[in-house]
């Protein structure tokens, strides 16, 4: 029996191949929420400039359209592969369909047929099987066979064209028959498989482990091959007490560094790039048992002082914040934005996949007041998922189940809309939080970090957060994910793996959701009668002039609830060692002035002040806090667990950076402190520390 099927067309030129009629959505109206114009679909437009275009691609479209053709076919599981030719855009400015490109039927029976789609109606450039054809207009559709009538989102797949320009934006090919042939020169460029692309060895290469020779990724291998991007970073130097007594940086509570070093070394069997390495986010990374806040304050400051491991003869004090729990049903309500990279070069195992597991992973905990969006970027932006409640996991799930990877990646468009919809369904009081998650740099419309840094500062202030979880290696703009995360009051993690994705999106949930503190700040005075020099592990990229400490307009970082922040200082004692003392290069001494007379608190045992700045999440005014610290002298053998776990992990950031302060140290005496103090909060993750460790050991020998 033979039946009729047609493609029916979606707003933003967002097709979903279904059975008849306009297929109905599969997404409920969430509470409270507006209906879409007349349609039931929840996928709309909502940057309506977007499908501006010339008078004469409606003509050319309309052409296009008279050629179309439906067919029928006697094998109903065959019938989204054999029949189906002709995706049409729906152009919401006019009401009226438009055509995109077609092509035969596909020669490879068992492979499904792949149209692209016009942006609201503007005609890209169409595949079906085994021809390409350019398109008119600008634009992306996410559409794909339907499993069945009743299923309007089966099979949905992203593509996206400039066909003005006679291209289509094809960039993953791995069900396409082999003996399709791609026409246009853009899309040749950008259609293969990251397997094909030839990286560059560069950086510090070691041998496979194992038998296992992996592509060293640091010169790319995704479309582009722009390669990873870093900031560079040049460790931080001592300071005399004399010339600087103030200490002052920003907290900083991301972790994609601990992760871009496994992934480094367990998929590719190589070093991490040098700047790749970030002292603080690998310390971070850990949780410790530091005491939680009794009072007002929605953290704790815990500081233990003990000798240096890697130098004898200086001290090492640790600095430890502690975020208030707040447990998940006491837990706010949440307006989450997905803001998902659905661009061809996520189409790899550890990419969109992985995505997808980790976003299911989250929906899971969400609660019934919670909402989420979908907003999906490639060569345009569009929404595939209006405002949700999170009762209705089924839908969301859907809508993530069938979302595929192709296209150009317009990163800057999709955080405008993706703000835009968070700005809309903002919750007074509540959470309202942006989660970027991407592969790599943005390649169409606004791509300059600047711009895109002073919009997510923009957003901040109006208490919209962007989290961003960063996926794959070789094409990955570190640089500019972590500037985002930065200004934007969010964080930033790395997902590496199931395990990884769980960790943050499950049980961290509510640190990376739930803001508790604001804008905060650490300052350390020094006292200089028992400080001679000090320098500040890591955090360079969050140093703070000593006047921004007091400045409640200058931003910084944020803490969620339960997360820890540890920073380390390594100090040169003044008694008995004063040739210690020195700070290359050295300054002349001043003309014009002389030295600082100590106070009388100078001659208490006090070997500094720990000062610490913070905002309500919704205030605009900051809360100091304030401890003496005195040294009680320990070695470091007397320190707690947790201090020298932690010191094993900065010194193993150290170590592979090439710290030019750090030098006699080894990684065997890493594995011994690692393994000696193994035991502690999330021990499992501190076991995969140690496998690290002796993963790099075992190469060096």
């Amino acid at each position: 029996m033979k039946k009729t099927w047609i493609l029916t067309p979606l707003l933003l030129g967002v097709a979903i191949w279904g059975c008849g009629a306009q297929p109905q959505s599969a997404v409920d109206s969430a509470p409270g929420a507006e209906a879409s114009n007349s349609s039931n679909s929840k996928v709309q437009v909502v940057d309506k400039a977007l499908l501006e275009r010339p008078l004469e691609l409606n003509n050319r479209a309309t052409e296009a359209k008279k050629n179309a053709q439906t067919y029928s076919t006697s094998d109903p599981e065959q019938l989204e592969i054999d029949e189906l030719r002709l995706p049409a855009g729906f152009d919401q400015s006019n009401g009226t369909e438009t055509a995109g490109g077609y092509g035969p039927a596909p020669s490879d029976r068992s492979a499904p047929a792949r149209m692209g789609g016009g942006m609201g109606g503007m005609g890209g450039g169409g595949y079906d099987g085994g021809d390409s054809l350019s398109g008119t207009g600008f634009g992306f559709s996410i559409n794909g066979p339907s499993t069945a009538p009743s299923d309007p989102y089966g099979g949905i797949r992203n593509d996206a064209g400039y066909g003005g320009y006679g291209v289509e934006m094809k960039e993953s090919l791995a069900e396409v028959p082999a003996s399709a042939a791609v026409r246009t020169r853009r899309s040749r460029d950008l259609a293969k498989p990251e397997s094909e692309f030839t990286p560059q060895t560069s950086g510090n290469t070691i041998p496979a482990i194992g038998g296992v020779t992996g592509n060293p990724p640091s010169d790319g291998v995704g479309p582009g091959e722009g390669g990873d991007k870093f900031q560079p970073i040049e460790e931080n130097n001592f300071i005399t007490v004399a010339d600087q007594p103030l200490s002052t940086f920003s907290i900083d509570v991301d972790t994609a560094s601990y992760s871009k070093i496994r992934s480094y070394l367990s998929q590719f069997n190589q070093l991490p790039p040098r700047d790749a390495v970030r002292v603080e986010e690998l310390v971070n990374y850990f949780q410790y048992d530091y005491a939680q806040p009794t009072d007002e304050h929605p953290f704790a400051a815990n500081v233990e002082v003990a000798s240096c491991p890697w130098n004898p003869a200086h001290r090492l004090v640790r600095v430890g914040i502690k975020g208030k729990e707040i447990d998940t049903q006491a837990r706010p309500a949440s307006n989450i934005v997905f803001l998902l990279d659905v661009s061809g070069s996520m189409n790899s195992a550890n990419k969109l996949p992985l995505l997808k597991k980790g976003m299911k992973m989250l929906v899971d905990q969400l609660g019934e007041n919670d909402k989420v969006s979908i907003v999906v970027y490639a060569g345009a932006a569009g929404m595939v998922l209006e405002p949700t409640y999170g009762y209705d996991k089924a839908t969301i799930l859907a809508a993530l189940d069938h979302l595929q990877a192709g296209g150009s990646t317009n990163g800057g468009q999709g955080i405008q809309l993706a703000y835009k919809t968070a700005t809309e369904n903002f919750i007074q009081g509540g959470t309202n939080r942006v989660i970027l998650c991407t592969d790599g740099d943005f390649n169409v419309g606004e791509t300059s970090t600047g711009g895109l840094v002073e919009m997510a500062a923009e957003q901040a202030k109006k208490n919209i957060y962007l989290s961003i979880l960063g996926f794959g290696i070789g094409n990955h703009n570190d640089s500019m994910l972590e500037q985002l995360s930065n200004k934007a009051n969010g964080n930033y993690s790395f997902i590496d793996n199931d395990k990884e994705a769980k960790k943050v999106l499950v049980e961290q949930m509510s640190g990376t959701l739930l803001t508790i503190a604001k804008d905060v700040k650490i300052q350390i005075e020094f006292n200089p009668q028992k400080v001679a020099s000090y320098r500040l592990v890591g955090y360079e990229n969050r140093i703070l002039a000593a006047q921004d400490f007091n400045d409640d307009k200058k931003d910084a970082g944020e803490i969620g609830a339960g997360h820890t922040v540890t920073a380390f200082y390594e100090i040169v004692p003044t008694q008995g060692n004063e040739e210690l003392a020195a700070v290359e290069p050295m300054v002349d001494d001043l003309k014009y002035q002389t030295e600082r007379k100590p106070t009388k608190a100078a001659k208490s045992n006090e070997l500094m002040t720990l000062k610490l700045r913070y905002k309500q999440p919704e205030e605009d005014v900051s809360t100091l806090m304030s401890y003496p610290v005195v040294d009680e002298g320990h070695q470091f053998n007397q320190s707690s667990g947790d201090f020298q776990f932690a010191s094993a992990v900065a010194m193993f950031g150290l170590k592979l950076r090439g710290d030019r302060f750090h030098t006699d140290t080894n990684f065997a005496e890493i594995e011994e402190l690692v393994a000696s103090n193994v035991d502690g909060p999330g021990s499992s993750y501190r076991q995969e520390f140690l496998e690290m460790v002796r993963k790099i050991e075992a190469v060096q020998k």
